[in-house]
């Protein structure tokens, strides 16, 4: 008997776990929330998922925890008694037929705070149409969501399908999730500091103190020297913000109602804790200490002014860094590699060293206000330095460049097949490993033989901008000795005509220890660094598992499409396996001239050039997680 009564209650206690886990059907809200947790990707910032499976051979369905059980292959392992590898499960249960399947998979997600619900499936299942519709239709009648439910189209082959209006279901791009997003975790982490609120145009006269989370109402040209930020706009992912916060480990965020949010009201002016995660964020306030940084020791950057020659980037130099800079030293490398791989890079490359800046900055006129801004700067205030730096850069322009570089560089493009060049900055400090200065120093384009957009004004613009308010600050905030800095000027040929461009890291940075690389791209010429209010840019995850054989046995997966264009793909699949392959190609490439051992992501700026969607990669350099 007792035996009975024990086998009966460990019975209950299974059945209730189980019911605990998984269910048949979704009633009620409330039981949606019992299984919710967050998706394996943090692609999107306020989404909640339950996973699904359809059991194909016994017509059953399951709707589980996804916080207990986060993978489908675990769920029907441990519940469903399944038998095989992980690897015979994905080959037949994410193919184009349903012939080998036994199982149907997707996820039930929520934008939390509305009433939309998206129906999503793996960007790398291949689920043939019928099987997709049916699934989708199962979901709807299981759950009490009905007509609210959608099934998100997030990569190229569902996109094509519904531009063929083959799908008899309603369907939603990633507009429809991004427009109903309120927070967005930029860079996460925690700090302690003095709440502040500020607006964007008031900065330019008024500077946050180093002891304060800022709120902002958009996005600052200059990142403010602050234990934290948070700002009222959508970032795209790989902004100049994205990466400078990065650099600096700042807790960083966006929040649309940031000046709505009557808890941030409420302790405006206090002593907070602002704690930023993947879907969340903490702020209250504290008796914490706030933490002091200090950068006692500087950094000194090597200078060789020895180089008087233009550089030829066809020809990698020696210890380029020492004289033209990370930037073009690493131009002349991308050179190389392109000889070996499909892609190409501007033309006509060349670097003006180091030789001609120190030179023109030892002239009377420029010299003497670069050392008292720098014998003063602990004792002036923000604003006597702003009108120091000012002082500096009109100095520098005001000057005429050396007449033999002009003469050099008349001489060196007189027969190109191109009459526009860019002029960019190559410094000492930037492009590094622990530095890569996003977005701080000036690119500049002259025209061969124009009277206004003369390759000196050129020139004498990209130097100026070594004591731009937001490059001084940022080096000042590193601890780099402002003495030894020098500008190098990368040359190559511009792009007028650009189709697209784009950032790429090579490295899934939504999903840990998930292959894959990060793109964001944007149509023509338009900024995805540095992007205008409103625009959004093209955003996509691209993986592969088969080591680069087959170009397109790829996982695209869409967090947005370009606004720019009309929310349709900017690149087709094949121009996303190739630059799949062509970053990695880098990426691997790269660390062997750089001599490292640690294959850290790379971070790389391409195009899309011409009639022929050329692939042009126009620089690289460490990414600083």
């Amino acid at each position: 008997m007792q035996k009975i009564v024990y086998s009966f209650i460990l019975l209950l206690l299974t059945v209730s776990l189980s019911a605990q886990r998984f269910s048949a059907s979704l009633p009620n809200y409330e039981a949606y929330k019992e299984f919710r947790g967050k998706p394996l990707s943090d692609k999107f910032s306020n989404i909640e998922s339950v996973k699904v499976i359809y059991d194909l051979r016994k017509k059953k369905m399951y709707y589980f925890n996804s916080t207990l059980i986060p993978l489908h292959y675990d769920f029907v392992v441990n519940y469903l008694n399944y038998r095989d590898d992980l690897e015979i499960f994905n080959r037949d249960n994410y193919s184009n037929t349903e012939k080998n399947r036994d199982y149907l998979l997707g996820n039930l997600n929520h934008i939390k705070g509305t009433d939309k619900w998206i129906f999503e499936l793996a960007a790398s299942d291949d689920m043939p149409l019928s099987l997709i519709e049916r699934f989708f239709n199962l979901v709807k009648n299981s759950t009490f969501i009905g007509e609210n439910l959608k099934f998100y189209l997030n990569n190229p082959e569902k996109m094509e399908w519904f531009e063929q209006q083959k799908f008899k279901i309603p369907c939603v791009k990633s507009d429809y999730i991004f427009n109903e997003i309120t927070y967005q975790q930029v860079v996460s982490g925690n700090n302690v500091g003095i709440l502040k609120e500020y607006k964007i145009k008031d900065l330019e006269r008024t500077k946050p103190n180093p002891d304060e989370i800022v709120v902002l109402d958009g996005t600052p040209d200059i990142l403010p020297n602050v234990r934290g930020i948070i700002v009222n706009e959508l970032q795209t992912p790989l902004s100049h913000l994205v990466l400078l916060g990065k650099n600096r480990k700042i807790p960083i965020m966006a929040y649309t109602n940031a000046f709505k949010d009557n808890n941030i009201k409420r302790l405006l002016s206090k002593k907070v804790e602002l704690n930023i995660q993947v879907d969340t964020f903490f702020i209250k306030e504290t008796n914490k200490k706030i933490a002091q940084k200090t950068n006692s020791k500087k950094k000194k950057l090597v200078i060789d002014t020895t180089v008087t020659e233009l550089v030829n980037l066809n020809t990698i130099p020696k210890k380029g860094v020492n004289f033209i800079g990370s930037k073009a030293q690493n131009m002349a490398y991308l050179i190389a590699i392109s000889k070996e791989i499909p892609f190409r890079t501007p033309e006509n490359a060349h670097a003006i060293p180091f030789y001609y800046y120190t030179k023109h900055i030892q002239k009377k006129s420029i010299a003497p206000l670069i050392e008292e801004l720098l014998a003063n700067s602990q004792k002036d205030s923000t604003i006597s330095i702003q009108q120091q730096l000012k002082k500096i850069r009109d100095a520098i322009k005001k000057e005429p460049v050396d007449p033999e570089l002009i003469a050099k560089l008349n001489q060196t493009f007189k027969n190109a097949a191109f009459k526009n060049f860019r002029f960019r900055s190559s410094t000492n400090a930037e492009d590094l490993d622990d530095f890569n200065g996003a977005g701080l120093y000036d690119s500049k384009t002259g025209i061969l033989g124009d009277s206004i957009k003369t390759f000196e004004k050129a020139i004498k613009q990209v130097w100026a901008s070594v004591w731009n308010e937001a490059s001084y600050n940022e080096r000042e905030l590193f601890g780099i000795d402002q003495h030894n800095i020098a500008m190098g000027v990368l040359v190559h040929r511009s792009f007028p005509d650009e189709l697209a461009n784009g950032v790429i890291i090579t490295k899934n940075v939504f999903r840990k220890d998930y292959p894959g690389i990060t793109v964001n791209v944007q149509k023509g010429e338009n900024s995805v660094v540095k992007p205008e209010k409103g625009e959004i840019c093209e955003q996509f995850i691209a993986s592969h598992f088969n080591d680069g054989k087959n170009e397109t046995d790829f996982e695209v997966d869409y967090t947005s499409n370009s606004n720019l264009n009309n929310n349709e793909p900017l690149l087709n699949r094949k121009e996303i396996g190739n630059l799949y392959l062509v970053s990695k190609k880098i990426e691997e490439k790269m660390y062997r001239y750089w001599r490292k051992n640690k294959f850290n992501p790379v971070d790389i700026e391409f195009k899309i050039v011409g009639e022929n969607r050329d692939l042009y990669i126009k620089q690289v350099r460490p990414f600083n997680e």
